[in-house]
This record gives structure tokens, sequence and C-alpha cells, in this order.
């Protein structure tokens, strides 16, 4: 056995990886059901000026990224796209979903769309907090 520290490993590499860790997760707590999820924000002409990607897996939506041009900012944007990925993960049977920021007006947008903060990892980046939020979709 080696370590083989690479700056550019190749998608072999990372398939092994991630195949690798996909079936210890799956032997260990079950399939994770892993299903993407976009919604995409175009313009008239159909080119892609921002949206949502992320992904459902073991009851749980995570909102990977979440980008709303400047010009489009202040108008609700990240909360439909929010609401609508959080709807079709409740289709997909989803109970939660979670999201992580550190740009203080995404957490109050987030907040807003009723994620609350369930941790916090300070200084990523320095003079920022990494923000941990989770919102239940299950009715109450």
């Amino acid at each position: 056995m080696r370590l083989d520290l690479t700056y550019a490993p190749s998608g072999d590499d990372l398939k092994a990886i991630g195949d690798g860790l996909v079936a210890f997760n799956a032997a260990d707590v079950g399939p994770s059901e892993k299903q993407a999820i976009a919604i995409l924000i175009r313009d008239d002409g159909g080119a892609v000026l921002g949206g949502l990607y992320g992904y459902t897996a073991w009851g749980w939506l995570f909102t990977q990224w979440l980008f709303v041009p400047e010009k489009m900012r202040g108008q609700g944007v990240a909360g439909r796209l929010l609401d609508t990925a959080e709807k079709e993960a409740a289709r997909r049977g989803c109970h939660g979903a979670w999201i992580d920021t550190f740009n203080p007006q995404a957490l109050r947008a987030y907040e807003r769309q009723g994620y609350e903060i369930f941790g916090e990892l300070p200084e990523f980046p320095k003079g920022r907090s990494r923000i941990f939020l989770r919102k239940s979709l299950v009715a109450a």
C-alpha cells in the first residue's frame, strides 16, 4: 500500500472512492436512494442564469448550490427555488431538508423560508462562520 497525493484525481480515481463509500454506507445504514434535483432559472432565450442544485438521500433534501443573479435578489426568488425543491423532496418521501451558508444575506433568506440553525463552523472562511440549517418537511 502507498498513499499518492494528487492535485488532479481522474474520474476513475474519484469513482473508486465514491463507489467504495456508497457500498459501505448501503451495508451500514441501507441504500440512500440518492437522486439529483435541479431547479433552473432561465432567461427568455433559454440560457441558465442561476438556480438550485442538490439531491435527496436517506429521507433528506440537501441543497448543495443555490444562486440567484444579483438583479433578481430581494424578489423572493430564493424562497421560490427552495419551495419548489422542498415540495419535490416531500413528493419523494423526504422528511427534512438541510443547507449551509457563510453569507449573511443567504442566512436571512433561509431563515425566512423556515430553516433553523443546527450548527456552526467558525472562521470558515476567515472572518465568517459557516452556518448549517435544517427544516422539517413533515406538516406539524
